[in-house]
């Protein structure tokens, strides 16, 4: 069905696609390539929210050589107004007379329709080619339209014996300026990081992306279930960072929306945030990836309410010993059988430290 030039520039629309990592959200990555007589003849890529898609990029680079062209695009030409017009119809307009896509839409406004119209103008359509490497590229987006929840990342950072600080709190720094400068990357990608008030008393962290370039910080947001974050809190610099309690205390959220917070009231049954109510507010908000970097606890209780999908942890070649603090707070469990499984995704060294992304089994 594919061959190997098939391959070659469907690989390159997804490079191209790549370079919209820190900059679409809400929006999918997406890059598209047209092919002519075995030539680019033009290819772009969406660049960030409210922009041109990439059909749109690569069809104006081309021009008239775009009559007759192959168009390599990652994932399913939309066939609804957004706040673009359709990219199908752009195509079809165009001439274009074979259209793959990696993979269809999951949107379901799209979802399908979009071939099914360039199919119906009489251009041949495929899908499928590097669907994984597509779907990878916006498994946020992915998860948010199929679930109603964005992708949830928890990063950890922990000797070899899985200590995350000294015991008395001491964490700085385990690992290596590479390994924390990866995860910088991490965060840019991600449309919040999400952290707990533990670590806002603990750490007092600004949790902003730095020494990577972007032109979008991340939403900063808080579980305070008892709204404790204090309004000198690094973390508040700059406004709009969301709080999020289960705590009805006026004065507090006053004093927090002062800063220029915004404070959410989510109260679960046993009186601390309602976790999976977040996730589904932050989805309904269109966020695709959260990046966690709370505690112990928080991150404890994602996981074992099921609502964490992959681990990046980083393990620096140290040991720290008993009486440091561990990576995750949960009850013991009774037998190995219970405890949850995941599968290695991807393990590499950085720098001097070991990076696992781990996802559920």
């Amino acid at each position: 069905m594919f061959d190997a030039q098939d391959h070659r520039f469907m690989a390159r629309a997804l490079r191209l696609a790549a370079q919209g990592l820190f900059s679409t959200s809400p929006n999918p990555r997406v890059g598209c390539v047209l092919v002519k007589d075995g030539q680019i003849v033009g290819e772009g890529w969406h660049q960030k929210a409210g922009g041109l898609h990439a059909e749109v990029h690569a069809l104006r680079a081309a021009g008239e050589a775009a009559r007759g062209a192959t168009a390599y695009v990652t994932l399913e030409p939309c066939s609804h107004f957004g706040r673009t017009p359709p990219c199908a119809d752009a195509l079809i307009q165009a001439g274009v007379a074979r259209v793959v896509a990696a993979m269809e839409d999951p949107n379901p406004l799209v979802s399908g329709q979009g071939l099914a119209r360039i199919g119906a103008a009489g251009i041949a359509t495929a899908a499928g080619l590097l669907a994984e490497e597509a779907r990878e590229l916006n498994i946020g987006f992915i998860a948010r339209m199929t679930r109603g929840r964005p992708w949830l990342r928890l990063k950890g950072a922990a000797s070899l014996d899985g200590r995350t600080a000294l015991a008395n709190g001491v964490s700085q720094w385990i690992t290596g300026p590479a390994a924390r400068q990866d995860g910088h990357r991490w965060r840019a990608r991600a449309c919040a990081i999400l952290t707990g008030s533990g670590t806002v008393l603990a750490d007092d962290p600004q949790l902003t992306v730095r020494g990577v370039a972007t032109e979008r910080q991340p939403l900063r947001v808080v579980v305070d279930s008892h709204l404790v974050t204090p309004g000198n809190a690094r973390i508040l610099e700059g406004g709009g960072t969301l709080v999020v309690t289960a705590c009805e205390d006026g004065a507090k959220a006053r004093s927090l929306q002062d800063q220029g917070a915004e404070v959410l009231v989510l109260p679960g049954a046993d009186g601390r945030v309602d976790l999976p109510g977040l996730l589904a507010e932050l989805g309904r908000r269109g966020l695709n990836e959260v990046h966690g970097e709370g505690g112990a606890r928080l991150h404890g209780a994602l996981i074992a309410q099921g609502l964490a999908d992959e681990l990046l942890w980083y393990l620096a070649p140290c040991l720290i010993g008993g009486g440091g603090r561990g990576l995750l707070d949960w009850p013991d469990l009774e037998s190995l059988e219970a405890a949850p499984h995941w599968r290695f995704h991807d393990l590499r060294q950085v720098g001097t430290d070991l990076r696992i992304l781990a996802r559920r089994a």
